[in-house]
C-alpha cells in the first residue's frame, strides 16, 4: 500500500461495496460474496434491480452519478469500513448510447468518477471494474486477445474504455490497484430467482416475444459471418460473478498485477441465428409450440464478431468458465418460468 493508505478499523467487519449490485450481473456476485460469509454494501438506484435480490447485504439507493455522489459514497465507505469496490454501475445498451450519448457519457463515465473520487478520499485502494468487449470495436482477428488496439464503435463502449484509462490513470496518481474484466455476451441465470430482469439481451428479448406467441427478431442476417447473423461469445453469469470475485481474490492477496485487463469468456463464439434456435427450442420442448423468428435490418453499432482469447485470465487468475451455451438456455428457461412478473409458457 502507498503511504497515504488508510488504516483499516478492527472494530468494525471490513467489507466490499458492490455498485450496480441489485442489477443482473451485480445480484449473482453479491450472493456469492454473501455465501462465503464477506460482509457486503450494495450501491444501486434500482433502475434495473430490486431489493430483494440483495437480502443479507445492507442496500443503499443512490445514482452514482448524481451530483452529491462522491460525498455520500465517501461516508459510506468510511462507515463501512470498506476496502473493495467492484463496479457495475453504468448504462449498457448500444443503440441507447449512439442514440443518447452525452447522456452514456455522464452516465458512465461521470458515476465512475464519482465513485474514484470517493475511494480516493476514503483511501479505498482496490478495483473490480465491469468493463466490456465493446472497447475492441471491430477488431481485425476472429479471436481478440486484450493487448490488441481497441476502436470502440459507439458511445457505449467509448466510456467503458474511458472507465480503464480512469483507472490507470489513478492507479499512477494515487495507488489505485484495479482489475477491468471485459466481457461479452453474458445470459444465463445461476438462481432462479436472479434471472435477467430487462428484456435488454438476447436470451429475454426472445423468451418474451415467444411467451406472447410474437416473433423472436434477428437483427441483421447480412454480416459477413458463416450464416449472416452476429456471432459473439456467450459466458454465463455464474461463471462471470465469480470472474470477478477471482479478480478480487486477487487483489485482496496484495499481489501485484502485471496486467489488469482480462476479457471473461469461453473462447467459442455462437452466432445469433444459433442462439435463438435453441431457445426455441427448449421453448417448443416445454410446450409443444414453435415460432420462426423474424428477420430485420441491421441495428447500428453491432459489430460482426466479437469472440475473447480467455487465455490471460486462466493462466493469471486461475480462472475459466464451467457453463455452456446449452447451460444457459436452459437456466434462462428456468428462471423465466419461475418469474411471477413474466408471461408464463404453458
Amino acid at each position: 500500500m502507498h503511504a497515504g493508505s488508510r488504516r483499516a478499523r478492527y472494530d468494525l467487519p471490513m467489507s466490499i461495496l458492490v455498485a450496480g449490485g441489485a442489477g443482473y450481473i451485480g445480484a449473482h456476485v453479491v450472493r456469492l460474496l454473501l455465501e462465503r460469509g464477506d460482509e457486503v454494501v450494495v450501491v444501486d438506484d434500482l433502475s434495473y434491480g430490486t431489493p430483494g435480490r440483495v437480502e443479507g447485504a445492507e442496500l443503499v439507493e443512490l445514482d452514482v452519478a448524481a451530483g452529491n455522489a462522491t460525498e455520500v459514497l465517501t461516508d459510506l465507505m468510511e462507515r463501512k469500513n470498506v476496502t473493495a469496490v467492484i463496479h457495475f454501475a453504468a448504462r449498457k445498451q448500444v443503440g441507447e448510447s449512439v442514440a443518447r450519448p452525452a447522456w452514456y457519457y455522464q452516465q458512465n463515465v461521470g458515476g465512475l468518477a464519482n465513485m474514484l473520487a470517493a475511494m480516493e478520499q476514503a483511501r479505498v485502494e482496490q478495483m473490480i471494474f465491469s468493463s466490456s468487449a465493446a472497447v475492441y470495436g471491430m477488431p481485425p482477428v476472429e479471436v481478440v486477445p486484450e493487448d490488441i488496439d481497441c476502436h470502440p464503435i459507439n458511445p457505449y463502449g467509448e466510456t467503458k474504455l474511458i472507465g480503464e484509462w480512469m483507472m490507470a490513470d489513478c492507479e499512477r496518481a494515487w495507488g489505485l490497484r484495479w482489475a477491468g474484466l471485459r466481457y461479452f455476451n453474458v445470459a444465463g441465470a445461476g438462481w432462479d430467482d436472479l434471472g435477467d430482469m430487462a428484456t435488454l439481451n438476447l436470451i429475454p428479448m426472445v423468451l418474451d416475444r415467444l411467451a406472447r406467441g410474437e416473433s423472436p427478431k434477428i437483427f441483421g442476417t447480412d454480416y459477413p459471418t458463416p450464416d449472416g447473423t452476429c456471432i459473439r461469445d456467450y459466458i454465463h453469469v455464474r461463471d462471470l460473478a465469480s470472474a470477478h470475485i477471482a479478480a478480487l481474490d486477487r487483489l485482496a492477496g496484495n499481489e501485484e498485477l502485471d496486467q489488469h485487463v482480462f476479457n471473461v469468456g469461453t473462447g467459442k463464439g455462437a452466432s445469433v441465428r444459433e442462439v435463438v434456435s435453441k431457445v426455441i427450442d427448449a421453448v417448443a420442448a416445454a410446450t409443444g409450440q414453435r415460432v420462426e423468428p423474424e428477420e430485420l435490418g441491421r441495428r447500428a453499432g453491432d459489430p460482426p464478431q466479437l469472440i475473447g482469447d480467455a487465455t490471460r485470465i486462466r493462466e493469471v487468475l486461475g480462472w475459466e468458465a464451467e457453463h455452456d451455451l446449452d447451460d444457459i438456455v436452459s437456466s434462462s428457461f428456468s428462471a423465466w418460468q419461475a418469474d411471477p412478473d413474466r408471461p408464463h409458457f404453458g
